[in-house]
């Protein structure tokens, strides 16, 4: 949707019966570089919206700019954002230092190192504004690794050891729970799963996965670029 205002009149219901806007927020006008378009989508388009419609409940998915972690933070009003697995563990280098590695390319694209130390730092604060979207992306290697490869990250198999991980280095394993669990059902009014997972750091490396086969071919498991030491155990 590159023009909000052909939908005018469906945002200003949602405000008015409390329906959250769960929104990927960039442009996506060719003049503007890639990295820059969550940024201008703050400034042009989400602003002025919440401007005129205060009361619209607003969820930025998969937020990946210090400056949107900056305008969930300190903005008034009803708006929170997701932050995915992957995000938190790379930014651009991984992507095109020493050669493009297609399996690390998503949407958003990710940043230079300082937003994704903004995202860590969100993500681990506490602030229920902030919690997990994975957005993970099982795309088959054939449809990554091509001439125009999909967007996507694979991280199902290993997100919650990915995340036990980038907790333990910011020293906030207390605060995984909440931002995992917790706030995302609270932002809409859910109660929380009844079943729970249990982590356990062993001394040793896990062992995943390198790829998963389909039917479709087979799909390959993100890959933190490090050992993981945390195993989920089901409770």
């Amino acid at each position: 949707m590159r023009d909000l205002t052909r939908v005018r009149a469906v945002l200003e219901t949602m405000a008015e019966i409390g329906l959250p806007l769960c929104i990927h927020g960039e442009v996506t006008h060719s003049e503007v570089d890639i990295f820059d378009r969550e940024k201008v989508f703050l400034d042009t388009v989400l602003e002025p919206l919440r401007r005129d419609l205060p009361d619209l409940k607003v969820t930025l998915e998969h937020v990946t700019t210090r400056d949107g972690i900056d305008y969930v933070r300190d903005a008034g009003g009803d708006i929170a954002a997701t932050i995915t697995t992957h995000h938190l563990m790379i930014n651009r280098n991984h992507i095109l230092v020493g050669g493009i590695k297609p399996h690390y390319y998503c949407l958003p694209v990710a940043k230079r190192a300082t937003h994704q130390e903004a995202l860590r730092k969100a993500a681990v604060s506490g602030n229920p504004r902030f919690f997990l979207g994975t957005d993970s992306a099982p795309h088959t290697d054939d449809n990554k690794e091509s001439a125009c490869g999909c967007a996507g990250c694979f991280t199902a198999t290993n997100t919650m050891a990915c995340l036990a991980h980038v907790f333990e280095e910011e020293g906030a394993l207390d605060r995984l729970e909440g931002f995992t669990s917790l706030f995302g059902p609270a932002r809409y009014g859910l109660a929380p799963n009844d079943a729970t997972l249990t982590l356990v750091k062993e001394d040793a490396p896990i062992t995943y996965p390198a790829r998963i086969e389909t039917g479709d071919g087979p799909v390959t498991v993100f890959d933190p670029g490090h050992p993981l030491f945390w195993r989920v155990l089901d409770q």
